[in-house]
């Protein structure tokens, strides 16, 4: 059973995925910070800093001044505002990783051309030209006549 977890372990997909979590939870923090510093700060300038966050329902019938004060207190909280933040904040992020990989691919795209461009085309076969094939079918036709 070792020898197989060994083999396992081994094996180039299971260390390719363990990269790519890897590199996953680094290009998360880096997307996280690009939204919440970069796009978030543009588009509350462009809507008057306008916050959904703060749009909340205490489900006990009470009144708090802000939703971490519900919260404090015990109460159930409908977030509605958290939840439209985080469906804005989707989709910038989903927006922002196709941009970055179409141009991860336009650049491989790119780079494949290019090798396919230095890469020489092979010769053609040598052999009898087309008009060397109709000599000898000529002379063959005139042996037999």
């Amino acid at each position: 059973m070792l020898q197989e977890f060994k083999a396992f372990i081994a094996k180039g997909n299971v260390m390719d995925m363990a990269v790519g979590i890897i590199i996953g939870a680094a290009f998360t923090a880096i997307v996280k910070s690009l939204v919440g510093d970069i796009f978030n700060p543009l588009i509350a300038l462009f809507t008057g800093g306008l916050d959904f966050s703060g749009w909340f329902y205490v489900l006990d019938g009470n009144s708090y001044a802000s939703i971490e004060a519900a919260k404090e207190a015990g109460a159930p909280v409908f977030a509605v505002g958290t939840f439209i933040m985080a469906v804005i904040n989707f989709f910038i992020i989903a927006f922002v990783v196709f941009m970055l990989v179409r141009t991860v691919n336009r650049i491989k795209e790119a780079a494949e051309r290019e090798e396919a461009a230095a890469t020489p085309e092979p010769e053609a076969p040598k052999g009898p030209s087309e008009l060397d094939v109709l000599l000898e079918i000529r002379d063959a036709l005139k042996d037999r006549g």
